[in-house]
């Protein structure tokens, strides 16, 4: 009985013995975890909810950790998806948003260029709303396209089909994708400023909206789409669009001698580079082997361009009895186009085209902010239907220097902004791609989001347009600018 009793107590002791050694492990091992002696799980951070202001783009989990042309190529295509969100409309509360500025670039074309001696890519450029990529306002769409000779068009735009319609592509030409992006544009602006802001009244008419479009059919394509899904209802006799002679968007403003030798400094930067880069070179020779013709009239015809409706759409890259072009042709080019782009920037030439070529626009988009603001204007609404020359000054300019080339539909958006308590408080964002990149322009990168101000004064884009972005050539005004040597 007595040694029954024993081992009972000899093994009460050593379960209290066990229980604490482990409270003893557990407490060191908090211990070192706090003291960061020993290695614990990162904690992922919610990217959704951090500010970057050295991004434009906020960073997807499948971006790689280095530039990837392959990855780069299909941020270009702008494949159209459902879960895509813009920043756009978005304020403290009791704001008053008073009016919307949309620069876009055109949707997905097809070439501009063709490979010679190459079979063209199979593109039908009809629209065919069962065919993938699609959208539930396609039919309808296409139905009030068709009614087009109901439009107030400029004489030069008239003359342009109000929608895609060939079975094989022409050069240039809106594809159903570039459509479908467009639709998706206006849902989404639709959506924000129309829905939630109600920034047209029920009884808008024409003289709240301002519409321009290069001559291009792809342009003004595009921004029918845009609007159609956009507008409350669409009214061919509410909507008048005006005729942009020029690329640049620099209406009678054009005169600028000193743009354009910043331009063709440019243009000599790029050539420089590019003879510099024999791997480049070389892709040239091999691709120019496979499809049989001089090495400087393959290079002549841009390649590039005709590889990336290949890609976006994806179709093989072309092929002949020597051989085919490859995918690593393909990065060779893009890779090189990413480097240009790089060097672009920090070489500041194409800085100073930028700000002389894109002045006037901007010069524009003030004044109407303005205009908007002393109720001397209701043109609420403009868009600005462009191409990717149009958009990349203009992000260059405004200092967005990390920005990606402009997509296929690309969007950049000036919002107008009056305090609850004070009407003479007007502020300014600035949207690319739906991502909020006020805090990154040149004129903002100052200004602290924390300030009793929380967005960017109008009075800092103001200054910025009428003056500060003179003083890169030591002047005071765009046409001093212009024709001052700086030298």
């Amino acid at each position: 009985m007595l040694t029954e009793t024993y081992r009972i107590m000899v093994a009460q002791k050593r379960f209290i013995f066990m229980l604490a050694v482990a409270a003893l492990l557990a407490i060191l091992s908090l211990s070192l975890q706090f003291l960061h002696l020993i290695p614990t799980p990162p904690v992922r951070e919610d990217r959704q909810n951090v500010k970057s202001r050295k991004r434009i783009m906020p960073v997807p989990h499948t971006e790689p950790p280095v530039i990837d042309p392959v990855y780069e190529a299909y941020a270009y295509c702008n494949i159209p998806n459902n879960t895509e969100r813009g920043m756009e409309g978005h304020s403290p509360p009791d704001y008053k948003l008073l009016s919307v500025q949309v620069m876009i670039r055109h949707g997905d074309r097809y070439p501009l260029y063709a490979i010679p001696k190459t079979k063209k890519p199979a593109i039908d450029c009809t629209l065919v709303p069962s065919r993938k990529p699609s959208h539930p306002r396609l039919t309808a769409f296409l139905s009030h396209m068709s009614k087009g000779s109901k439009g107030r068009l400029d004489s030069v735009l008239s003359s342009l089909s109000r929608f895609p319609s060939h079975s094989v592509c022409e050069m240039g030409e809106l594809t159903q994708t570039g459509v479908v992006q467009h639709l998706r544009n206006g849902q989404l602006l639709r959506d924000t400023y129309i829905k939630k802001h109600t920034l047209l009244p029920d009884s808008w008419t024409s003289k709240h909206l301002y519409i321009e479009s290069t001559g291009k059919s792809r342009t003004l394509q595009s921004g029918l789409a845009l609007l159609y899904s956009l507008l409350p209802e669409f009214d061919w006799q509410k909507i008048y669009i005006r005729h942009q002679w020029s690329s640049i968007f620099c209406s009678s403003s054009c005169d600028c001698p000193m743009r354009n030798h910043y331009l063709e400094e440019e243009q000599r930067r790029q050539y420089s580079l590019r003879i510099k880069n024999s791997l480049l070179e070389q892709t040239y020779v091999d691709m120019a082997k496979i499809v049989g013709l001089p090495t400087r009239q393959l290079r002549a015809s841009n390649p590039i361009d005709s590889l990336l409706c290949h890609f976006c759409h994806n179709i093989s890259f072309p092929c002949t009895q020597n051989g085919c072009i490859s995918l690593e042709h393909f990065n060779v080019i893009k890779s090189h186009q990413l480097g240009d782009e790089k060097e672009r920037h920090e070489t500041k030439v194409y800085y100073r085209y930028s700000l002389l070529a894109t002045h006037p626009i901007l010069n524009q988009t003030v004044t109407r902010m303005q205009r908007i603001a002393e109720g001397r204007s209701e043109e609420v609404f403009a868009l600005f239907s462009a191409h990717d020359v149009t958009v990349a000054p203009l992000l260059a300019a405004l200092g967005l220097s990390e920005a990606r080339f402009p997509r296929f539909a690309a969007r950049i958006v000036f919002e107008l902004w009056r305090a609850p308590k004070d009407k003479k408080s007007l502020f300014v964002r600035v949207l690319y791609n739906g991502e909020d990149v006020t805090f990154q322009t040149s004129f903002c990168q100052k200004h602290s989001r924390r300030s009793s101000q929380p967005l960017c004064p109008f009075q800092n884009f103001m200054n910025f347009v009428k003056k500060d972005m003179f003083a890169i050539f030591n002047s005071t005004n765009y046409y001093d600018a212009c024709h001052r040597r700086a030298f």
